[in-house]
């Protein structure tokens, strides 16, 4: 474990390509709130429009279902009937909510799906520059809480004990990523190619090469922190700092700590490593920055070929490595 001392950042992947003219076909879109992005390194074009196009039609379908400000998805259905009344969900969204729901009780609370009262009460204080009282804090936490979420798992049904609405997005980017990889790998068949899959600052890099996850500084535009090194594997971010406000003169991360309805504090990112993105392989980067660095490092250390890098308020970085990581962080000095 070793630490650096850098501005804060916000978190952007680039792959680092084995030869700087290989060919490839890329696609992009807007997704999940996000720029999405997949690039197939081919030169056959119909390959990769091909792996593109199942991959993009997965990550479309999640969106759809899961939104939950799409008034006709699957989220938006179990929210309006819920409340008082059983209601029965497919296996996929059972899967998810339960994943969720343990990520509350691994956080404490701290990650928590019923967060949708704190957003109006955030917003407005982003908007006037003025910090929420904690009497409007308390009340948007007296409306929330996964406990009232109830499952029926032999049943497959679920039911609301108080009028929370879940909101699944904490959890979609990495599932995309996910279920990215699948598609990926069923369409591309037995010709196997390098392939890259892009989600704001998640980003999936499958195939043999050599990868990197550059971070750029966003307090000096155009200036780099440093990269991760890879050989292929999966990169979660959660930037505090990606849409940071200043409040009464004080910068605040817009990354929620939901058991005290407030902004992380002493935090501007967190960036994980996991060598696959095989279900139960990985922990979502958005459960971890709420764990807190100490906690979130803790339960690193039990995922083989992980590595983190923890960057706080202050721009101090820390670097965790799992002995058997592949992934090596490099700082600036003597690089670019």
């Amino acid at each position: 474990m070793r630490q650096w001392f850098f501005a804060a950042t916000a978190l952007l992947a680039f792959s680092a390509c084995a030869k700087k003219e290989e060919a490839a076909y890329t696609r992009t879109t807007f997704l999940l709130g996000t720029p999405a992005h997949v690039k197939v390194f081919t030169a056959d074009r119909e390959k990769g429009e091909g792996i593109a196009g199942a991959v993009f039609k997965e990550w479309k379908r999640i969106a759809d279902e899961y939104s939950f400000t799409e008034p006709y998805s699957y989220v938006s259905y179990v929210n309006k009937r819920a409340y008082g009344e059983w209601v029965r969900v497919d296996d996929e969204f059972l899967k998810l909510l339960v994943l969720s729901l343990d990520y509350y009780n691994l956080t404490g609370g701290a990650f928590d799906i019923t967060f949708a009262p704190l957003w109006p009460v955030w917003k407005e204080a982003a908007a006037s520059r003025k910090m929420p009282s904690k009497d409007e804090i308390a009340r948007a936490l007296a409306d929330m809480g996964s406990g009232y979420v109830q499952v029926d798992h032999e049943r497959k049904m679920v039911r609301f004990a108080r009028p929370v609405q879940i909101n699944l997005g904490g959890i979609l980017r990495s599932y995309c990523l996910e279920r990215g990889r699948v598609v990926m790998k069923q369409a591309m068949g037995k010709n196997k190619c390098r392939v890259e899959l892009k989600l704001g600052g998640n980003v999936l890099d499958y195939g043999e090469g050599d990868w990197s996850y550059e971070v750029p500084d966003p307090f000096h535009e155009g200036g780099t922190l440093g990269r991760l090194r890879f050989k292929g594997g999966v990169v979660m971010s959660s930037s505090g700092r990606d849409h940071f406000v200043r409040i009464e003169g004080k910068l605040y991360s817009h990354i929620l700590d939901l058991k005290t309805g407030y902004p992380l504090s002493d935090f501007s990112n967190l960036l994980v490593y996991f060598p696959t993105v095989e279900e139960n392989e990985y922990i979502p980067s958005a459960v971890l920055a709420v764990m807190g660095k100490e906690k979130a490092f803790a339960l690193l250390g039990r995922i083989k070929g992980s590595a983190a890098l923890w960057i706080d308020g202050s721009g101090k970085v820390e670097v965790f490595s799992n002995g058997n990581s592949k992934a090596v962080w490099e700082e600036k000095k003597g690089l670019f």
